[in-house]
C-alpha cells in the first residue's frame, strides 16, 4: 500500500511538472467557433448560469474533477477544493478512495470533507477494475459513506493500468459488475474515463447498464500514458508510454458522440478544458456539466482563494460566451450557432 501512496504522490508531481500533456492530439475545441452576435439584446449581469445536475442546483455548470495524491497531500488538497466548491456553488469529485478503504485510514477522505462543503454535491470515486479484485456493493457503499457522497464515480483507465507497474490487467466481465453497482447502490453511479475518452459505443453500453451520468474525459489534456512513462524506470515501458502519449478520442468528439448516442443521459465534458470558452464549447456540443482537474491542480496546492480566483475567471469566460452569442442561459447557449473547422 505504501507503493500506491508513493505512486499517487508522484502522479501529482508529474502533472504539476507540465511535461505530461498530450503533444499531437488536441481537445478539438480549437476547431469550434461560435457565431458572434453583435446585437445580443440582453444585460451581461442577467445571464443565468445555474443548472441542475443529478438533483442538485449549481451556480455554474462546473465540476472539480477527481485529483489524486498521497495521503497527507490529498487531505490538504481536498479540504481546499471542498471549501472552494462550497463557496462557488459547484460540484466536487474526490480522487480514488482505494487507499482509504484498504488501510482503514481515511487521510481526510471522511466526513470532515462534508464539514467543508455541507451543501454542494460530492462524488466518491473508485477504479472500476477493483470490481475484479474483490470489491462489491459493500465496498462501494463504504466509499460513499466515508465522505457522505451524493454519487459514486467508477473510473475507467485500462491503458494507464496496462502501462503501470503491477497495474490492473484483468478487465473481463466489468460491464455486468458496473450494472450490478448501478442497481445495488442507493446513490447514482457516474462512469468516467481518465483522459482517453469514451467512444459512442461504450457510452451507449454504459447508458444501457443504467449509469446516471457519463464523463467522457477525452484526450487533449493530461496524458496518463505520459504520466506512467514519467514514473517508470523501465526503458521499454517509457518507450511504449511515449508511443501512446497522444492516444485517445479528442474531448470535443467524445462529447458530441456521447450526446448523439445517449440523448437522455447526462454528460460531463472533461479532458483538457482550460478556459470558460472551452467550457462554453463543451456545453454547446452537448455537455451538461464541465469538469476540470489538471488546470486547477496547481492552485489547489496553494489556497482556497487561488482556487476561487481560478474558477471566477472560468465562470466569467463562460458568461462572456453567452453574452457574445446572445444566449440568456445555458439552454440558449446549447442552441447558439457554431462553425466547425
Amino acid at each position: 500500500m505504501n507503493e500506491i501512496v508513493h505512486r499517487k504522490n508522484r502522479h501529482v508531481d508529474a502533472v504539476l511538472s507540465g511535461t505530461v500533456n498530450a503533444h499531437d492530439v488536441t481537445t478539438g475545441f480549437e476547431r469550434i467557433r461560435f457565431e458572434h452576435c453583435a446585437l445580443p439584446e440582453l444585460h451581461l449581469d442577467d445571464i443565468d448560469l445555474t443548472t441542475r445536475f443529478l438533483g442538485f442546483e449549481l451556480s455554474a455548470p462546473l465540476l472539480i474533477s477527481s485529483m489524486t495524491g498521497g495521503p497527507a497531500r490529498a487531505q490538504e488538497i481536498n479540504a481546499i477544493l471542498a471549501e472552494a466548491a462550497e463557496i462557488l456553488g459547484i460540484a466536487l469529485a474526490v480522487g480514488s478512495q482505494r487507499v482509504a478503504l484498504e488501510t482503514g485510514d481515511s487521510h481526510g477522505l471522511d466526513r470532515r470533507l462534508r464539514q467543508h462543503a455541507p451543501s454542494i454535491p460530492i462524488y466518491a470515486n473508485i477504479g472500476a477494475a477493483q470490481l475484479n479484485k474483490g470489491y462489491g456493493i459493500e465496498e462501494l457503499q463504504r466509499a460513499v459513506e466515508l465522505i457522505d457522497a451524493n454519487a459514486l464515480i467508477l473510473h475507467l483507465n485500462p491503458l494507464q493500468e496496462a502501462l503501470q507497474k503491477n497495474g490492473d490487467r484483468d478487465w473481463t466481465g466489468l460491464r455486468a459488475k458496473i450494472g450490478h453497482a448501478c442497481n445495488g447502490l442507493d446513490v447514482p453511479v457516474i462512469v468516467k474515463e481518465v483522459g482517453f475518452g469514451l467512444s459512442a459505443a461504450v457510452a451507449r453500453q454504459l447508458a444501457d447498464l443504467g449509469v446516471a451520468a457519463i464523463d467522457v474525459a477525452g484526450a487533449g489534456g493530461t496524458s496518463w500514458s505520459a504520466v506512467e512513462g514519467e514514473l517508470s524506470d523501465d526503458p521499454k515501458t517509457r518507450r511504449l508510454a511515449e508511443t501512446y502519449r497522444d492516444w485517445g478520442i479528442p474531448t470535443a468528439e467524445a462529447i458530441t458522440s456521447a450526446r448523439r448516442t445517449c440523448p437522455d443521459t447526462p454528460v460531463i465534458g472533461s479532458g483538457g478544458v482550460r478556459s470558460g470558452l472551452d467550457a462554453a464549447k463543451a456545453i454547446r456540443l452537448g455537455a451538461d456539466l464541465v469538469g476540470q482537474a489538471g488546470a486547477v491542480l496547481r492552485c489547489s496546492t496553494q489556497s482556497v482563494e487561488e482556487v476561487i480566483t481560478h474558477f471566477d475567471t472560468v465562470i466569467e469566460g463562460l458568461r462572456l460566451a453567452c453574452f457574445a452569442t446572445g444566449s440568456t442561459d445555458l439552454e440558449a447557449l446549447k442552441r447558439a450557432p457554431i462553425n466547425a473547422a
